[in-house]
Formats: C-alpha cells, sequence, structure tokens
C-alpha cells in the first residue's frame, strides 16, 4: 500500500525529521518516488507478488545501523516472507522502533520477538490489532484499557499506544496518559499512518519513547481538530491531518513559530 508509505514518511517529515528515507519495494518504488519530492525511496528486493523480500534483509540491516530510528509496518501486507522480515528485522536493528499496522501483525505467536527490542520500542495497535496480538479481551472501559495496556507495557518492556477514542498511552515503568485530542472524523484510512511517522520523527529529535509518544499522540488529535473545523468530519482524510500539522505545531510551540 504506497499510501500508507507516503503518509507515514511525510507525517515524519512534518514533525520535524531532517530526513526522512521510505523503503519500499522495487515493483513500487517509481510509484513512491514520484508522490513526494521531499521524501527519499529506497527500492528494496520485491517477492513475486511485489512486497518486500527476505532478500532484502542484510541491506536493511546495514541502512538501519545508520539511522537514528526505525518506523515499520504501515503498508507492508501480510506476506509469509514480508512477515518473516519484520520479525527479523526488528530481532536485529539497534535503534528506537516504532511499530504498527502489519509490523503488529508479524507479532501474533511471535511475541519473542519483543525481547529484543525491549526498552526502546513503541506499539500502536488499535483494539482489533491489541486483541489480535495479545489476546483476551477489551472493551471501550477506561479501566480495561488502563489495565491491559500497563500489563502489555510492563511485561513486554514497551510503550503501547491504544489507539482510538481518547488514544491511552502506556510506559513500562507505569506512566499513563489519555489523550484528549481528536475527533471522530479521524478514523479514517490513513490516520494511523500519518501518527506512526510523526512518533518516529520525535524519537528521532532526542524525545523518550513515552513523551514522543504522548505528544505525537496530542498533536495528531490537534492536527485532526483544526482540520476537522476546516473539512467538516465528516469529510476529514488522513491528507488533512497532515497538511494541518504546520498549524497544529505552530499553536503547540509559539516559540518556534519564527
Amino acid at each position: 500500500m504506497t499510501g500508507a508509505a507516503h503518509l507515514a514518511g511525510m507525517g515524519a517529515l512534518r514533525s520535524g525529521a531532517g530526513l526522512v528515507t521510505v523503503g519500499v519495494p522495487e515493483s513500487v518504488y517509481s510509484i513512491v518516488a514520484k508522490r513526494g519530492a521531499e521524501l527519499m525511496a529506497r527500492p528494496l528486493p520485491a517477492t513475486p507478488e511485489g512486497t518486500l523480500s527476505l532478500r532484502g534483509f542484510p541491506g536493511i540491516k546495514r541502512f538501519c545501523a545508520a539511522q537514528s530510528v526505525l518506523a515499520i509496518g504501515p503498508g507492508l501486507s501480510q506476506n509469509i516472507d514480508t512477515q518473516k522480515l519484520i520479525r527479523k528485522i526488528l530481532q536485529s536493528a539497534k535503534i528506537p522502533l516504532v511499530i504498527d499496522a502489519d509490523g503488529l501483525n508479524a507479532l501474533k505467536r511471535h511475541l519473542k520477538v519483543l525481547t529484543a527490542c525491549r526498552d526502546r520500542a513503541v506499539l500502536t495497535p488499535h483494539p482489533g490489532e491489541f486483541v489480535r496480538v495479545f489476546g483476551g479481551r477489551l472493551d471501550s472501559s477506561d479501566a480495561l484499557r488502563k489495565k491491559r495496556a500497563l500489563g502489555v507495557a510492563k511485561e513486554y518492556g514497551c510503550v503501547i499506544v491504544l489507539k482510538g477514542h481518547h488514544t491511552a498511552v502506556a510506559s513500562p515503568g507505569g506512566n499513563y496518559h489519555v489523550n484528549a485530542t481528536g475527533n471522530p472524523g479521524m478514523a479514517t484510512a490513513g490516520s494511523g499512518d500519518v501518527l506512526t511517522g510523526m512518533i518516529a520523527a520525535l524519537i528521532g529529535q532526542g524525545l523518550s519513547c513515552y513523551d514522543a509518544a504522548c505528544l505525537g499522540a496530542h498533536a495528531h488529535g490537534f492536527a485532526g481538530d483544526l482540520a476537522a473545523k476546516k473539512m467538516g468530519e465528516i469529510s476529514l482524510v488522513a491528507g488533512d491531518i497532515l497538511d494541518s500539522l504546520p498549524e497544529a505545531f505552530k499553536k503547540l510551540c509559539p516559540s518556534l513559530r519564527q
């Protein structure tokens, strides 16, 4: 899904990242490279189905060694070979990680992979993904959401961003934050991809995984609120959130306006 890669990459750039490289299958490289002149695109070996191939692992490992942070998952697919590649990357990468979408799907029945990511990973599941990966149940109860998010964060040593109405952020150390920005119009395809890029960019600028997740969720929701005022909640799309990020950061960081 080339749109997911583009939205995540631009979400990072609009959140202060100085340079963003999007790694994509060589089969869709030309599509992604043409979408945004500001994004660097890196073609990687592809499977016959056009998804990322396990053959690309050595090159990805070398490339990651020179990077500040890695966001992984948006648009990657559940192709078996691709899912194996994701797990191998997670086990080998030594940099902070933001794991979303198909990056989360790769963890189903493979949670031991998170052992290699302790204390430097942010996972951003929506409720369905959370239950799919970690099992058990989850409903709209604030108490249950808090208990489960904190439990998983502590058990696996990662920050959990449980998306949805009033997105919750839980840390391994027991910190818990409920985000108050955002609106129903943000429940639209690609919104989470933008958030993934935003959190990655904030980590890359020196924030802790927990602080980056909290600020990212707040700024993401705030940008969505600004976009809803212009477009209305019904017509809101992920690109509107992306376009509202400059105004959101201006208002959140007034000392940086100039």
